[in-house]
């Protein structure tokens, strides 16, 4: 009878977790990564929302007015304009370009901290950029603003996706001059991996040099305002598409 009594005394096991703990989630490299891709397909979606929403706005032509009038532009043939900002900084956005390509086999500088697979990568995504924007301006009817009948020229202003020509030369969209700034963004793809500071910076630069040498050429009559911004988006996207596919096995760093 004690025994029976005892037992029944005795405290119970504790019951069994009816639930089963959720596994962890493993956090770190992976997730950073898959994080950043995302937010920059965002910045390429958005961008594009957004240059859509410009044609519409009409603020091209309202720009070009602040710079020119029925009589043209006044700037056109500004020695600093056109000798320093158009010419001179062409020959300079060249020169780094040659200076990158190079730079493969005998870095320099920054260049020395990335591996011999995003040198090139970044050296072929600058030349390629600036290729691509020279092919669509090549291939497209629309005309510069000093071109338009509002400015003393015989063109017709249309949009940039108007399937016929606009009665001028032609050939001026997207912007080819500004992509001597944008094809360097390139340089934020190829530094992201290994060094995020840089890559920040080299990113800054490079949209500053864009929109410096896009406003000048708006000065001069050249460009309409959008005609800088889709060079940034393209190069921007064209940069992002090119890091996206480039073979892993090719990428030597580390992946932060």
């Amino acid at each position: 009878m004690n025994r029976i009594a005892d037992a029944a005394l005795a405290p119970s096991a504790a019951p069994l977790p009816t639930r089963l703990p959720a596994p962890a989630v493993a956090s770190g490299g992976t997730g950073r990564r898959l994080s950043s891709i995302d937010a920059r397909a965002w910045v390429t979606a958005i961008g594009l929302l957004l240059l859509a929403g410009w044609e519409l706005t009409g603020l091209d032509m309202t720009l070009a007015h602040l710079a020119g009038s029925a009589h043209g532009f006044a700037l056109r043939e500004h020695w600093f304009l056109d000798g320093v900002m158009h010419d001179g900084m062409r020959r300079v956005s060249w020169f780094l370009a040659l200076l990158l390509s190079l730079g493969v086999w005998w870095p320099l500088g920054p260049l020395k901290r990335l591996g011999t697979s995003r040198r090139l990568q970044l050296a072929l995504t600058t030349l390629l950029s600036a290729f691509l924007v020279s092919a669509l301006k090549g291939l497209s009817t629309t005309s510069c603003p000093w071109d338009l009948q509002a400015f003393g020229g015989v063109a017709r202003h249309v949009s940039h996706w108007w399937p016929g020509a606009d009665g001028g030369p032609g050939h001026c969209f997207p912007a080819g001059h500004a992509v001597s700034g944008f094809s360097f963004l390139a340089g934020y793809f190829a530094f992201r991996h290994t060094d995020r500071r840089t890559a920040h910076r080299w990113l800054a630069a490079a949209l500053a040099a864009g929109l410096v040498l896009g406003f000048t050429q708006q000065l001069r009559g050249a460009h309409f305002t959008s005609h800088t911004l889709w060079t940034a988006w393209l190069c921007w996207t064209f940069a992002w598409a090119v890091d996206r596919l480039w073979p892993a096995t090719m990428a030597i760093e580390h992946e932060l």
